[in-house]
């Protein structure tokens, strides 16, 4: 695909969280590129325009990976970094999901415990306005965790629903196998 078409699939997914700038995206794509983890499949005289056409290659799937499963240290940009990882859930295997989701839910227990500290100590030096701020950064990460853990709990019983399928299906077939022998 090309950048435009890129820029609008990745809006899609992303939603209003994450806007990709075009000034960031074709410098990013010419990086890939150099780095074997998207090619040219048209060269610009075949398309009749000048429109480059991408496509990832396996190094470049490799490394979508690897991202996906980083984890992130830098904690102001962490919210972001993690809502972007979200939108591309499905490509990671169940444990690596589980894995970022309870990693994800222990950065915010930290954060909760710092703000809880903050509104038990020093509740009376904060006006109005700061107090309330901290009161909602409270409660919107006490419903942050809230939604994680649903979705650990909904993930770890879709691994094991999936586990116990397979397992069926391999008795079955053992059974048959039996059967036939």
């Amino acid at each position: 695909m090309h950048g435009y078409q890129l820029s609008k699939r990745l809006t899609d997914a992303l939603g209003g969280f994450w806007r990709v700038s075009y000034g960031s995206l074709y410098p990013t794509l010419k990086r890939l590129e150099r780095e074997g983890a998207v090619e040219q499949i048209f060269d610009q005289v075949t398309v009749g325009r000048r429109k480059n056409v991408y496509r990832i290659t396996d190094a470049g799937e490799k490394l979508f990976l690897e991202l996906l499963e980083e984890v992130g240290h830098d904690t102001s940009s962490e919210d972001n970094r993690f809502r972007v990882r979200l939108a591309f859930f499905k490509y990671l295997a169940p444990d690596a999901r589980i894995r970022l989701l309870e990693r994800r839910r222990t950065h915010l227990e930290e954060r909760l415990s710092t703000i809880k500290a903050s509104l038990a100590t020093t509740r009376e030096r904060f006006d109005t306005y700061t107090l309330s701020l901290m009161q909602h950064g409270r409660e919107t990460t006490e419903q942050d965790i809230a939604w994680l853990d649903g979705l650990i709990a909904a993930e770890r019983r879709q691994t094991t629903a999936n586990t116990v399928g397979s397992k069926r299906r391999e008795a079955r077939t053992l059974r048959r196998k039996e059967r036939t022998s």
